[in-house]
This record gives C-alpha cells, structure tokens and sequence, in this order.
C-alpha cells in the first residue's frame, strides 16, 4: 500500500514540476491520485483528531476518521477498498496509531504560527 501512495505523491511532483511525459507519450491533464492528511486539535492537544482523505481524479473515494477507528468509503469503488483496509488488522493498527505519532509532531512544528500568533491591535 505505500508502495502505491509514494508513486502517485512522485507522480503527481513530477506533473506539477512539469516533467517531460514519458517515450512520447502525453499527459492526460487529469489529477490521478492524492492522498491528505489532518491533524485536528481540540483544546491543544488534549483530544487530537486524524483524518486521512483518499482522492481520485478529484473525488475523494474513501477517508479515515480516527474518532471511528476505520475507513469508511465515500464511493462504491472506496467501499469496496475500505472493506479491504479493515481486514487486515496490521494496517488498521498502524493508521490508527499515526494520531499518536504523526500529529504531536507536527502540533510542535505549528504551534509558533497558529495557536502563538496574535492579531496586532
């Protein structure tokens, strides 16, 4: 699976940094695959939130949503993803621990600009 999400991150770098298509071929012009993920803070970080959203060709398919602890799909074809995600207990539980271990870190890294910043009177 990461496999998968690394080459559409290159894929889309490539796109954005206009890279020459490949042996003559052209770009479709169409964004194929992104994946985004959020870290929501209520009250600092106290109750953290993560939100991991899948999208293809500019429709998001699927989601997780720490708060219920599984993928759910958005479209046919994300359901029937999420319904694989779910069962294999090893990836669940590493998704499920990215609010423990990606979202402090970057509550640090944001803090100084969100959280600090104050609006001059």
């Amino acid at each position: 699976m990461e496999r998968v999400r690394g080459a559409g991150a290159v894929l889309a770098v490539l796109v954005v940094l206009g890279a020459p298509p490949a042996a003559g071929e052209e770009l479709s012009g169409v964004f194929q695959f992104m994946g985004k993920c959020e870290c929501h803070f209520i009250n600092g970080t106290e109750r953290v939130r993560f939100m991991e959203r899948l999208i293809y060709n500019r429709e998001q398919f699927a989601h997780f949503d720490s708060d219920v602890g599984v993928f759910l799909g958005d479209t046919p074809f994300g359901e029937i993803q999420a319904k694989h995600w779910n069962s294999d207990q090893n990836f669940l539980d590493y998704t499920r621990s990215q609010v423990d271990t990606v979202c402090p870190r970057n509550y640090e890294g944001v803090t100084p600009f969100s959280v600090e910043r104050r609006d001059p009177l």
